[in-house]
């Protein structure tokens, strides 16, 4: 199993919670992810928007992209998952400058690949909004640009939404022969393009009964397109305690939305605008992605078995949330990592497992620690 966890961009998790004690703030996110590489997490996953969906539109949030290039040059081990959305850039840019964070991280970038569903965000922006499988034809051409620009020493393309003529770009990310594509999705359309075009499903929390035959599914669908497994990876929030008493406690605490609460008004937009496989209760919105679904609530001896039962399921990587950030992710790593163990490797998706000494790998292993 890998751990990796959501940069807390939005200053917290946790809608009904006025003060998590993490402010959005590069100072806050810098320390955590600098910190996070020493105790055993291996992904940090930026996530994207420009409005703030947890603590309302008026409260700060971080911009994706530039947090992780200033992330790139003051880490030194951690993957950059960075979500990206196609309605909000243009592909042979987008391209140009993930290329260019890849060498800057020495080969640790990686692309969320994610179809937009906040409409008030985008009117706001002056973007356009797709209808839901509208966003996956543009997903997937906006990825055969972004792909052919990082293999091809020129490319032409032309499609419905997106046209290059000749483009150029050098140099290609460090990451031959792509950065790793990380989406997620519950619709057929959504399915389709991931199993063919990407490299790794994500899921929104959930029991390893229900995950289990996702994977199956996404695992069949790859292998008929012929191409190298997918790796798997879940949102989980967790909460780890010295009793169980002591966990339900505090998820009682964190599960109470009003309806006048600043993040309410977004829940009810993105359900909206998403085709999901279950009904969504406002509780599991409380905390965003379903992470309560996941069961990592407990003491330290039952969120490891839980995990356990996520191996045996098929998942490779666990994308945690918890609050306050640093503080349970250390409790986390010193509690529970440990009893879980190794286990059987998981890798990082996009690479080839017969090819472990990349060039991103040696550079990782010769570059000087970053102060």
């Amino acid at each position: 199993m890998r751990y990796g966890y959501w940069l807390p961009v939005f200053g917290g998790w946790l809608r009904n919670v006025p003060d998590e004690r993490m402010e959005a703030s590069w100072d806050y996110v810098s320390r955590l992810a600098r910190r996070s590489e020493e105790i055993g997490y291996e992904l940090t996953l930026i996530a994207e928007l420009f409005l703030n969906d947890i603590r309302g539109i008026e409260a700060p949030a971080l911009d994706a992209w530039s947090t992780a290039a200033a992330l790139a040059a003051v880490t030194r081990r951690l993957e950059l998952m960075v979500a990206v959305r196609p309605t909000f850039h243009q592909p042979a840019m987008l391209a140009k400058q993930a290329a260019n964070i890849d060498h800057i991280s020495r080969g640790r970038l990686s692309l969320n690949l994610v179809s937009s569903w906040w409409s008030d965000e985008a009117r706001r922006y002056g973007v356009r909004f797709d209808q839901h499988d509208d966003r996956y034809a543009r997903s997937e051409e906006w990825l055969a640009v972004v792909d052919g620009a990082w293999r091809e020493p020129r490319l032409s393309y032309e499609g419905r939404h997106y046209r290059v003529e000749e483009l150029v770009l050098e140099p290609k990310p460090l990451q031959r022969p792509r950065p790793p594509v990380y989406a997620g999705g519950e619709s057929e359309a959504a399915k389709r393009f991931i199993s063919r075009d990407c490299d790794a499903y994500v899921m929104h929390g959930d029991t390893p009964e229900v995950v289990a035959p996702k994977i199956q599914d996404l695992a069949h669908r790859r292998a008929q397109w012929g191409k190298p497994p997918l790796a798997f990876g879940m949102a989980a929030y967790a909460i780890v305690r010295s009793s169980e008493a002591e966990a339900q406690r505090e998820l009682e605490r964190i599960t109470r939305v009003a309806p006048d609460s600043p993040g309410y008004a977004n829940y009810q937009d993105w359900i909206a605008n998403t085709k999901l496989e279950q009904r969504v209760s406002l509780e599991d919105y409380s905390v965003s992605n379903r992470g309560l679904r996941a069961g990592l609530v407990g003491t330290p001896e039952q969120v490891a078995d839980r995990i356990r039962a996520f191996v045996a399921a098929g998942v490779d990587l666990l994308l945690l949330q918890c609050s306050p950030q640093l503080e349970e992710m250390e409790r986390f790593s010193e509690e529970v990592m440990s009893l879980v163990g190794d286990g059987p490797s998981s890798r990082k998706p996009g690479w080839d497992a017969a090819e472990p000494a990349t060039a991103a790998a040696r550079l990782r292993r010769e570059s000087p620690a970053v102060a």
